[in-house]
């Protein structure tokens, strides 16, 4: 473990330190498990504010997804950053989510995707991030 860094290796890949200013959406009951501790400093949020760094979306409907990501987008700051997890298909867990679909619906919002990972045996997650030419836009 990295000097200074007190997480579990999936906080780690998810970004999440002590500055991270965290909301998670639909988490599903495992979650404390798979997160373990946060580190000291980093304040979960109940809701989406001006000053959420990172959002966790956990989802398995396409349409849940949609209307969530326009609203992220319209509610984030452009420097946030969202990780959308959904369910692997060896999870046999019903979804209509892909990660192709998740690029379909977060790039004409205005998201790219920009890293990748398992989250859990059930789920994976896709990072995305506001594309750099509209993060100094005032339009969020």
């Amino acid at each position: 473990m990295a000097a200074g860094y007190s997480g579990t290796p999936l906080l780690k890949k998810l970004g999440i330190t002590a500055s991270t200013r965290l909301v998670v959406l639909e988490p599903p009951p495992e979650l404390p498990s798979l997160y373990g501790p946060l580190p000291e400093g980093t304040q979960r949020q109940p809701a989406v504010t001006a000053s959420t760094t990172l959002v966790h979306l956990f989802v398995a409907q396409r349409d849940t997804l949609a209307q969530a990501l326009a609203e992220l987008r319209a509610s984030l700051q452009p420097d946030a950053a969202v990780w959308v997890s959904w369910p692997k298909k060896a999870s046999k867990v019903p979804t209509t989510v892909t990660e192709d679909v998740i690029r379909e619906l977060a790039l004409p919002l205005g998201y790219v995707d920009i890293k990748v990972c398992a989250v859990s045996e059930v789920w994976s997650g896709l990072k995305l991030v506001v594309r750099q030419a509209l993060r100094g836009s005032a339009a969020g």
